[in-house]
């Protein structure tokens, strides 16, 4: 039981140096760090415009559609990968078929190009 405890001591020596390491430099900015707050610092960031009283407050729609637009395109990078990897698998089917995913997410990208909606006022 010794010797099988043993093997998992590198894990445990390297779990311990690495939360040492975290604790270390989540630590060391608060003793060295100098403090200097002032009220522009100190006041809070509510998405580039200055904060109001109420948090119930309406926010303009184009913070969740520049939001749903990365999303959007995010997700098409993340198709992509696998399917660059596998290419040589999925042969020419696999080609075509993201070739039309792409095609609908640039007619889509061209129709909100052309709405305004990545215009920003």
């Amino acid at each position: 039981m010794t010797s099988y405890l043993t093997e998992y001591l590198p894990i445990l020596i390297f779990i311990i140096i690495g939360l040492g390491i975290a604790i270390g430099l989540t630590l060391i900015p608060f003793v060295v760090g100098v403090s200097k707050p002032d009220s522009e610092k100190l006041s809070a960031y509510e998405c580039g415009f200055e904060a109001f009283d109420d948090a119930r407050g309406r926010f303009d729609v184009r913070f969740y559609l520049v939001a749903i637009l990365f999303i959007i395109f995010d997700l098409e990078v993340a198709f992509l990968f696998p399917w660059a990897i596998t290419l040589g698998k999925i042969g020419l089917f696999g080609f075509f078929s993201m070739m039309i995913f792409l095609i609908i997410l640039t007619v889509g990208f061209i129709y909100e190009w052309k709405k305004g909606a990545l215009e920003w006022e």
